[in-house]
C-alpha cells in the first residue's frame, strides 16, 4: 500500500465515523425523553399547523393530556381548535387551551379573544398564556409596560373561568420579564432535552419540540408533568 492509498483510507474511516457519530447522536436526541420512573405522565401541545390529528391514536401512544393552541394576540382565533377540542375530548384525554400572547396588543383586548374561544367545560385545564420572545412583534416593551398587560389578560381570564392561569415561558422570557415579577402563577418551563434550570417551581416541562406521536404526522412538542398528582391540579 503506498502512501497515497494509506492517507485515503485513513480520510475514509475518519468521514464514516465522523458520520456514524453524528447518526448516533441526532438519534440519541431525537429519542430522548426524561426518565419516566420519574415523570409518569406525558402530554403534548397542538395548533391548526400540525393539520388533522388522529385523536384515539394519539391517546393510545402514552399521553395523558393535550393543551391546544385557541388565539393569539387581539383577534387571530386557531381554525382548528374546535375540532381538536372535539377530537381530544372524545379520545378521553384531559384538555386545556393556550393563547399566544402578543407584546404588541393590549392584554385586556387578547383576553377577550382569548375568552371568546373557550368552551363552557368545568373539566378543561387551567388556561395558559403562551408567552415567548421568538415569533413576537419586534417591539421589545419594557417590563413594567410588559407586567401591566400580562397582569390586565390574567386578571380577567381567571375571573370568567375561576381557574388561575399557567404562564408557559421559556428561559428567556422568564428572564427578561417574569423572574422576580411578583406575577406568581404555576409556570411551564420549556427545556429542550435537559430538565429546566432556570426555574425550579415549574408544573409542566416541555422537553421536546420534534417529538413522534402516533396519530400526528408531524413533529409536535412534547411536555411531562412534574409528578402524576399534577393533572388534577391543573383543572383547578
Amino acid at each position: 500500500m503506498n502512501v497515497l492509498q494509506a492517507i485515503l483510507r485513513t480520510l475514509f474511516y475518519v468521514v464514516v465515523g465522523g458520520l456514524i457519530s453524528i447518526v448516533g447522536a441526532a438519534f440519541f436526541f431525537m429519542n430522548w425523553e426524561p426518565d419516566r420512573d420519574d415523570f409518569t405522565v406525558r402530554g403534548i401541545d397542538v395548533s391548526h399547523h400540525l393539520g388533522d390529528i388522529d385523536w384515539p391514536q394519539v391517546a393510545a401512544d402514552d399521553v395523558a393530556f393535550v393543551y391546544m393552541k385557541a388565539s393569539e394576540g387581539g383577534d387571530f382565533k386557531d381554525s382548528a381548535f374546535a375540532r381538536n377540542w372535539a377530537g381530544a375530548g372524545s379520545a378521553g384525554l384531559a384538555r386545556g387551551a393556550y393563547h399566544y400572547f402578543s407584546l404588541c396588543q393590549p392584554g385586556r383586548k387578547q383576553a377577550e379573544n382569548f375568552l371568546g374561544v373557550l368552551p363552557k367545560d368545568s373539566d378543561m385545564l387551567a388556561p395558559v398564556l403562551d408567552l415567548e420572545l421568538t415569533s413576537n412583534c419586534a417591539r421589545r416593551p419594557p417590563v413594567e409596560e410588559v407586567l401591566k398587560e400580562i397582569s390586565a389578560f390574567t386578571t380577567l381570564v381567571e375571573q370568567a373561568h375561576g381557574k388561575q392561569v399557567i404562564f408557559y415561558a421559556p428561559g428567556d422570557f422568564y428572564e427578561a420579564y417574569l423572574k422576580g415579577s411578583g406575577l406568581n402563577r404555576r409556570l411551564w418551563a420549556r427545556s429542550i432535552w435537559h430538565q429546566p434550570d432556570y426555574a425550579s417551581d415549574w408544573v409542566i416541562w416541555q422537553y421536546h419540540d420534534r417529538g413522534r406521536v402516533k396519530g400526528v404526522e408531524s413533529d409536535v412538542d412534547l411536555n411531562v408533568l412534574q409528578s402524576d398528582t399534577v393533572l388534577e391540579k391543573l383543572k383547578s
